[in-house]
């Protein structure tokens, strides 16, 4: 059964870090979508279980999906100039 989190609107200033998803216990299978509808790219943070952290840029203008195992973390980071989007994270036991 798939868990649909609610939509979350980000505004992120200049190098700046942001959690938007958390579950330190064990993790669990998720999907993360992010649309970055800003003027610089964005990095998307994850972090699995026993799983090397992974980071994603997202371009100015673009979006991207990710079914990810394991998750305990999803964040966004940003550069040197802020950014505006969404993130939506699905949980599922896929």
């Amino acid at each position: 059964m798939a868990i649909v989190l609610p939509q979350q609107t980000f505004s992120i200033g200049p190098n700046i870090g942001k959690s938007y998803y958390e579950n330190l216990n064990g993790g669990i299978n998720a999907t993360v979508t992010v649309n970055n509808n800003g003027p610089a790219p964005i990095d998307l943070v994850l972090t699995r279980v026993n799983a090397p952290v992974i980071t994603y840029t997202i371009p100015a203008s673009s979006s991207l999906t990710l079914a990810v195992a394991r998750l305990l973390v999803a964040a966004l980071l940003t550069g040197p100039v802020g950014t505006f989007g969404t993130i939506q994270i699905a949980t599922s036991d896929f």
